[in-house]
Order: structure tokens, then sequence, then C-alpha cells
């Protein structure tokens, strides 16, 4: 049977998030489809049929998708979920809230942020914050995955699959969208960017704060924070980093003034190479780091600008 990968997109592109899924779900079997639901997202779909891999698109548009809503786009999903022995989306916030109901629809038991497909019916996940690596298998005849996608590459693209139009299922209209605050940014995003810049409560306060801002943008780098740091009010937890936060896999993370809880560690330990400054040498970020800088952050940073600007 063929595998299903929902996608998640901004009705233009699909997310680097789907890229990755569609990588392990080609672990999972040999043919894979793409399911496309928004509203006016042709584009996200023609973008989804470049996707190596990727043998069949099925698109479908409906007002009640325009906003992912898990309670429609579940249903949406279950119309069609039987023809699949496998079901992935990626670990972000909207696969998150989608899985969980798809598989109780189905009567199946989740399998959530898996890092590694060994078999059709055998996974690798992470556990205890990432301290243990837990292998599940599942007898379920349809598997529920989500993807931590930091595990996987994403997929290239140049394929020209088959676009079908499917039809609309009616929504749950126990929920509706009401409205979106979001902030806009010339600095990269977090999830996706190459390099990221971090802040914990080591900064000492949201003014300080600056220095790592000033430093991400001298980077071209997106912007980071510890748990500690968001519940210190220094940054919006948008930016939080870890478990509870963003897992993300840069080509460069800078740790400034965080200690390295295994909570935050959990959230980077896929990141190419990672530089920790901080004043404590014993703290636990050295363990993970490749390179660390022992000293006052007040310093070293407004030294990193004098070596950067050489």
């Amino acid at each position: 049977m063929p595998v299903l990968v929902i996608a998640e997109h901004d009705n233009q592109i699909l997310k680097n998030s789907t890229l990755s899924t569609v990588t392990a779900a080609l672990q999972c079997g040999e043919e894979v489809h793409l399911l496309v639901a928004g509203d006016a997202c042709q584009a996200a779909a023609a973008d989804g049929a470049t996707v190596q891999g990727v043998t069949k698109v099925f698109l479908v548009q409906s007002p009640s998708l325009s906003h992912g809503l898990p309670e429609n786009m579940a249903k949406q999903v279950l119309a069609i979920a039987r023809d699949y022995s496998h079901l992935l989306v990626s670990a972000t916030s909207f696969g998150k809230a989608l899985m969980p109901r798809i598989a109780a629809l189905l009567d199946v038991a989740q399998i959530s942020d898996i890092t590694k497909v060994l078999t059709d019916d055998t996974f690798e996940r992470p556990i205890y914050a990432g301290n243990a690596i837990a292998t599940v298998k599942t007898e379920d005849a349809i598997k529920a995955l989500t993807v931590r996608t930091t595990a996987f590459e994403p997929a290239a693209k140049g394929n020209t699959a088959p676009v079908d139009t499917i039809d609309v299922v009616a929504g749950d209209a126990r929920s509706e969208f009401l409205s979106a605050v979001s902030e806009k940014s010339a600095r990269p995003e977090l999830s996706s960017a190459k390099i990221v810049v971090a802040g914990g409560q080591g900064i000492g306060s949201k003014e300080n704060f600056k220095l790592v801002e000033q430093l991400a943008d001298k980077l071209g780098a997106a912007i980071g924070a510890s748990r500690a740091a968001v519940d210190a009010g220094y940054v919006s937890n948008e930016l939080q980093v870890g478990q509870t936060g963003k897992i993300i896999a840069p080509d460069l993370y800078i740790a400034i003034g965080i200690s390295g809880a295994v909570q935050h560690v959990a959230g980077i330990k896929d990141a190419k190479t990672i530089v920790a400054i901080n004043q404590d040498e014993d703290a636990p970020i050295f363990l993970t780091a490749d390179y660390g800088i022992v000293g006052d952050l007040n310093e070293v940073v407004p030294d990193l600008f004098a070596k950067l600007a050489a």
C-alpha cells in the first residue's frame, strides 16, 4: 500500500518540514502520495509535485481548510486514510495538533517524533528529553507517525508528479478560525535558519539581550532563547528552543549565557556545530558544545563583533 504525507504549507510553497517528512516516508514505502489541503493553494500543490519521491499529489481546497484547523483537517484525511499503510506529518505544532485526532478516529496508536525508520513497522524515537532512544514496533494496519524533521534530510526537488483534485469533506462547525497575531521579522525563521544565536538567563536582563540581537544581525542569523530567558521575560515564547519549544538543527548554534539544561539540549543536539559562551566553566552546555568560551559575555560578545568587523 502507498504512504501518505500530509503537507504543511503557506498556500504557495511547502514548508521545509514537509520535505523532511517525505524523506522519512520514502523509508516506509516506495510509493508516496502528498495531500495538500487549504484554500487557494494550487501553487503549493504544484510545488509538492516537484518533490522527488512523490508519485502523486492530492489537492483539496475549501475555506474550511484555509487555516489548517486540526478538526477539519482530520476529517479530510480520514476520508482517504484507509487506502494507506502509513500516515505521516511533521512533528511541528501543525502536526502535533492534527495527528492525535487522526489516530484516535482510526483507533490506532500514534508514534510520535520518530527519528529513524528501521523497518516499515519499527521506528526509533527519543524519550526522557533525548537521553534515551526507544525502539517502537506497531502491529496497527495503519501507522500514524509524526516525524522529527531535524533527523531527516529534506527531499530534493526536480520531479513532475501528477496533481489530482479530490472532494472536500464537510468541516467541524464546532470550531472556527477567529484571528492570528504574528510578528514580522527581517531575520531568518528560527526553525529553518542555518545560523542561530540564542541567549539564556545568564544574559541578565531584557535590555542586555540586545547583545544577542546584534550578534545575530551581524551573522544574518535567527534568534533563539532558552526557556529560562523566556520565563524571565527577555523575549517572547515563539523564540524558545528546546524540548518544550522549537527543535532545530542549524549549521551553527551559538549559545550565550545558556547553562545547558537537558530540556534545552534536546532541542539543539542535531546542530552541526555548537558554540557556547558562559562564565561558568562547569556549565553542562560545555559537554554538548563543539567549541566553548569561558568568560563574561559582556566582554566576549563585543570581542566577537571586533573580530567579525576585521
